[in-house]
């Protein structure tokens, strides 16, 4: 028997990890985890450090033997194979662009074995009768679930496993400097989090996962962007109540997202549909200045606010306030959608490539399965439905702690209070609003007219 480099990725767990149980099917086992300076540049300090935790969480797990190097992985990774003695390095398949190429790379210099992925289905496994891709989600989910995902891998007794030994590490590096509170990582807080939603979040997910002022969703995103938890597991434990089935729906829109980026790798960067690189946008000194009041949560908008704030407190935002803060970037401040999703990408505990440019494209207009182009979230309106007792307003606002309901999502009512003798304390640092919500409904109408009447063009 060899030895093999198991080269951890998007896979941080022992339970259900195929590339772990063909490692050791192989002999001793190496395993090898590279932080990689390109990969890390646009991570941010959040999900770095989110991923150092998961990292000494593992190198526990794993009894201290976790190994973990600095560098380009293709120069790195058989280096260390040649270190270890190893006859092949095995890993978990990676999808997207960056990571097939780097992937390529070290497969050129040592034997790789790809084993299994990130994901419930595999990109490009489900496609359509004649061979192409799927382009909208609800047909990809019926394939999606007629496909189905493979049962979880049992997970080993590292006692019993053979290591390999004597090969030298370099230190986890303390976190970077950020403010946000994370939720504790690693493998056994993946778990735990499951047990705690399906035991009594689950029941109500259905109903409640649209309201930020209820914490109904499951919280397993930062888990699964590293792999602490596959969601093969995940769904493994789901049965078909109203909650579960959402929840399921949920990972399958992970699967179609990283399966539209390994078909249109471009779509990383670029509209997927091409007709809307002649959308106007405004990109001058003017509109970087209201992107830094969306960005800091001082647009005016309380619902805005509040997600960009909480995007900086926890490193997370609740989905349906992702949604009305990037609607209010693209269609009333008419900045590129590219701003915000590097933005999120840079400040999201569970940021992913596939899921976040691919969401914003959704609201923008210029992805798959798209939201329709008249399609403006007034955030007013998205407030009162989704918050309508201001709890979650008044949870990252403090300056509206004492505004009452009635008016804690309108600003042209906060405006007027605070002319008023009643004007609770705190309000006057509250801003007035950056833009008028009806008048940028209009502009951005009309500027996507511009694009249906040059016609649509899709890849």
């Amino acid at each position: 028997m060899g030895a093999s480099v198991l080269w951890l990725r998007r896979d941080l767990r022992l339970q259900d990890n195929p590339a772990l149980l063909e490692a050791a099917a192989r002999g001793a086992v190496l395993p090898l985890f590279v932080l990689d300076p390109v990969l890390l540049g646009p991570a941010g300090a959040v999900r770095t450090a989110f991923l150092l935790r998961c990292l000494r969480a593992l190198d526990v797990s794993l009894g201290g033997r976790l190994v973990v190097r600095h560098g380009d992985p293709s120069v790195v990774v058989p280096a260390v194979a040649r270190e270890a003695g190893a006859d092949a390095v095995v890993a978990a398949a990676d999808f997207g662009p960056y990571g097939q190429a780097r992937d390529g790379r070290v497969g050129d210099r040592v034997t790789f074995v790809r084993v299994a992925s990130p994901y419930a289905v595999e990109p490009g496994a489900v496609a359509k009768a004649d061979g192409t891709p799927y382009q909208v989600f609800t047909p990809y989910y019926r394939a999606w679930t007629m496909h189905g995902s493979a049962p979880p891998a049992p997970r080993p007794d590292p006692s019993t496993l053979a290591w390999v030994e004597g090969v030298a590490s370099d230190p986890i590096p303390a976190d970077p400097p950020f403010d946000a509170v994370l939720p504790r990582a690693g493998e056994d807080a993946a778990l735990a989090r499951l047990d705690a939603f399906l035991a009594d979040a689950v029941a109500d997910y259905g109903a409640r996962r649209d309201r930020p002022d209820a914490d109904g969703t499951s919280r397993l995103s930062p888990y699964l962007r590293w792999g602490c938890v596959h969601p093969r597991t995940v769904l493994a434990r789901l049965g078909r109540t109203e909650g579960e089935s959402a929840l399921r729906r949920q990972l399958a829109w992970r699967d179609f997202y990283a399966d539209v980026l390994l078909q249109r790798p471009d779509s990383a960067r670029a509209n997927w549909n091409g007709a809307y690189d002649a959308l106007p946008c405004d990109t001058d000194v003017a509109a970087r200045g209201r992107f830094d009041a969306w960005a800091a949560g001082r647009t005016g908008y309380p619902i805005v606010d509040a997600g960009m704030r909480q995007l900086l407190g926890e490193g997370w935002v609740h989905n349906r306030v992702r949604m009305i803060a990037a609607s209010f970037l693209v269609k009333d401040l008419h900045c590129p959608w590219t701003w915000g999703a590097r933005w999120f990408l840079a400040h999201l505990v569970d940021g992913d490539l596939a899921s976040n440019h691919h969401g914003w494209q959704w609201v923008a207009g210029s992805g798959t399965d798209a939201a329709p182009y008249f399609r403006v979230f007034n955030p007013v309106r998205q407030g009162a439905t989704f918050d309508p007792d201001g709890v979650y307003v008044r949870r990252w606002v403090p300056e509206l702690a004492g505004v009452a309901a009635a008016d804690i999502h309108d600003p042209a009512r906060l405006t007027a209070l605070k002319a008023t003798l009643a004007a609770p304390p705190g309000l006057a640092g509250y801003p007035d609003p950056v833009v008028d919500h009806a008048e940028e409904r209009a502009e951005a109408l009309r500027r996507y007219g511009l694009v249906r009447a040059a016609g649509t063009r899709r890849p």
